[in-house]
């Protein structure tokens, strides 16, 4: 038997770094999906973009990690992704999921949604050090979601505007990221504990604007954000040089999205503006994605 599962890949609107102390985020499915194809053999595989290896913590520790999590015979799994990897978008949750998901409907271990998502978060947790439960829990779920660590998650409106990424193409390691936070957070605990505060209380602001279809205003939180990941030192120049282009060819707001370092950049455009923003982007040396917000999460795809 062969199955084959997909999940999507996320974007931040607020929160990063500030949800892995407790506080609210938004995140958003989008139109980007890695793909697992798993079946039983003789001998356990994991194949993507990366290589072939077996059980493997160097190059392929979230997969290995889900295959050992699980405890299932011998099984060779295969990744397929449109997101790039290091990139903020979620692109470890979503092998996660759709390894998680593939592996649930081949052995028929009987998880269910939350299940899937709460042993994500852990394996994400495992290999990072640290990690929100948001990345896996959108890419179960799907759509636009207020996460509240430790409390609810909860979906809102979906985003219905064009969503443009800019990709820097320069890798961002999570756990390193992370890291760094952690040992500003130490060091000035103050100060850190009131940017994440600020953070928190943009999630807040920014629930009923997305409700009421508010994008404009949307934005503007979003560069606010974009702000405050900066002067904790997750920016670059580069993702600094895409927000400015993506903001000054008409986007609603642009900000880092993940753990910043690296990786991607979101902006948030009316349907006329997207290909202007995705040009500028361009231009600016990033690489640009014209996507959507997503409803749908992890999805069994075929069985045979």
């Amino acid at each position: 038997m062969t199955t084959t599962c997909s999940a999507p890949g996320k974007i931040y609107l607020f929160g990063e770094h500030a949800v892995v102390y407790g506080k609210r985020a938004i995140a958003s499915a989008i139109n980007l999906r890695t793909t697992a194809t798993v079946s039983e053999s003789d001998q356990t595989t994991i194949s993507s973009l990366l290589g072939t290896t077996g059980i493997d913590y160097m190059v392929h520790p979230y997969i290995s990690r889900c295959i050992e999590s699980l405890a299932v015979p011998s099984v060779s799994v295969r990744i397929d992704s449109e997101i790039p990897v290091g990139s903020g978008l979620g692109s470890s949750a979503a092998a996660v999921i759709a390894t998680l998901g593939a592996l649930n409907a081949e052995f028929r271990l009987m998880m269910d949604s939350a299940t899937l998502a709460e042993v994500g978060h852990r394996i994400e947790r495992d290999v990072q050090g640290a990690a929100s439960p948001t990345d896996t829990t959108v890419s179960t779920m799907g759509g636009t979601m207020l996460i509240t660590p430790g409390v609810s998650s909860s979906k809102l409106r979906l985003i219905e505007c064009d969503i443009v990424i800019g990709d820097t193409e320069e890798f961002s390691s999570t756990k390193e990221l992370v890291g760094n936070v952690r040992i500003m957070h130490e060091n000035y605990p103050g100060v850190m504990d009131s940017i994440f505060d600020i953070i928190d209380n943009l999630s807040e602001i920014g629930v009923p604007l997305i409700e009421g279809r508010d994008y404009r205003s949307v934005g503007e939180l979003m560069n606010i954000d974009h702000g405050l990941l900066d002067a904790i030192g997750v920016g670059s120049a580069k993702l600094s040089r895409l927000v400015c282009a993506a903001r000054d060819a008409g986007a609603y707001g642009a900000k880092i999205t993940g753990a910043g370092g690296g990786g991607c950049i979101v902006a948030l455009t009316s349907d006329a503006a997207a290909d202007a923003v995705a040009s500028a982007i361009n231009d600016a040396g990033g690489r640009a994605i014209i996507t959507k917000a997503s409803e749908g999460g992890v999805v069994v795809r075929e069985k045979f």
